[in-house]
């Protein structure tokens, strides 16, 4: 009775020996991809933001900073979401404090243009 069961299984035998990769090994380059992504990509990104909220967070009256747009400024006065800089003389702006991009001395270097 146990060899014609075995013989109505086929050639597999029952078992899935040498049907290729279980779920496992299908999971692991989907993993690695992820790795790969998550240390080039994601980790430096979120290091960069923590950098940038530092900074944001220790904006004192009287610091030169830059914008997003390119506008060089002094600090004037900074409320809870609103930076009031000062451009020129007697000439103020108010701009989001997240537009802030850094403290004038630290910005990247300029690109070469080409």
């Amino acid at each position: 009775m146990i060899s014609q069961a075995m013989a109505m299984a086929g050639p597999q035998g029952g078992a899935a020996g040498g049907s290729g990769p279980g779920a496992f090994g299908m999971l692991i380059p989907i993993l690695l991809m992820f790795g790969i992504i998550y240390l080039l990509m994601i980790r430096p990104q979120q290091k960069k933001m923590k950098a940038h909220q530092r900074m944001l967070g220790e904006l004192k009256k009287g610091d030169d900073v830059v914008t997003s747009g390119g506008v060089y400024g002094r600090v004037s006065n900074i409320a809870d979401k609103v930076v009031t800089l000062e451009v020129a003389d007697k000439v103020k702006i108010r701009i989001a404090k997240g537009h802030i991009s850094g403290k004038k001395g630290d910005e990247v270097a300029p690109r070469p243009q080409a």
